[in-house]
């Protein structure tokens, strides 16, 4: 009995050595939530060995301009403007061996916006409206409603001719069997996180299966409407050419007697 308490006094010893030699990062804030503009600040304490520089990350991804080479034990970033862009999971990191780093949040309201703002699809086809978001933390529910007037009408997942598809930062309506009466109209999208709601709204257009026709119907009709012209623009000219072809026929007959005419008289003339 002894051992065992002997054996937990001295894990007890070691647990305390390690926790007052642990690397130790303050970080300030630890959370930013409806802020416009924030300074992130990292204090290293007890660093587990000298220290040859730091930075920060977003996400995972380095931030180029905020290397240094620096040995000190602080380092800020600053955030001029907050959005759903900036928004995200900041890492200060100190390079030593081991590296030593700690995470702040940056939280924004949800930016939700269609990919297009406009849809269109024929008659009896499907219809595919898409909204994405960006911005941390991203939503974890998405609604659908149609609007009717002033009014909007909530789109439920599997009824009817609708199927919703959902992603944290994407969310697809389909629309079965499109009729032209029913499904024109605008569309809202909600994406809803912890932090807040956003929407955005996108117009359908559906066209008839012989809207495709129009163009093709309208070609024929050209061609048909030249082909008439050629035709009796043709069948008016040739009467004219037939009379000048009897013209110019006939003058050289007028021609030729008048020349004999004008020989004899000479012959006689010259008898006497």
């Amino acid at each position: 009995m002894k051992v065992l308490w002997g054996l937990s006094a001295l894990l007890l010893c070691l647990n305390r050595a390690n926790a007052q030699t642990d690397p130790l990062i303050e970080a300030h804030p630890m959370e930013v939530y409806n802020q416009t503009s924030a300074v992130l600040s990292c204090k290293l304490t007890d660093p587990p060995s000298a220290v040859k520089g730091h930075y920060w990350m977003r996400n995972g991804k380095v931030i180029e301009s905020s290397k240094h080479n620096s040995p000190t034990l602080y380092t800020e970033h600053t955030l001029a403007k907050i959005d759903s862009h900036s928004g995200g999971l900041y890492e200060c990191v100190f390079l030593s061996e081991p590296e030593v780093k700690t995470t702040i949040e940056v939280k924004t309201a949800p930016h939700v916006s269609a990919y297009k703002r406009s849809e269109h699809g024929n008659e009896k086809d499907k219809g595919v409206l898409v909204c994405v978001s960006y911005g941390y933390p991203l939503p974890t529910d998405w609604k659908w409603y149609k609007l009717e007037g002033e009014d909007k009408t909530a789109i439920t997942n599997g009824t009817d001719r609708y199927e919703i598809k959902s992603t944290p930062n994407r969310t697809t309506l389909t629309i079965d069997d499109l009729d032209i009466a029913m499904d024109i109209g605008d569309y809202i999208c909600y994406g809803t996180s912890e932090v807040g709601s956003t929407s955005d709204k996108v117009h359908l257009r559906v066209r008839s299966r012989l809207a495709a026709l129009w163009p093709f119907l309208g070609i024929v009709a050209e061609v048909i409407i030249l082909v008439s012209i050629i035709f009796i623009y043709e069948k008016r000219r040739k009467p004219d050419e037939i009379n000048d072809d009897d013209d110019s026929g006939s003058a050289p007959l007028k021609s030729n007697a008048n020349t004999d005419y004008k020989n004899k008289d000479v012959r006689q003339r010259n008898s006497n």
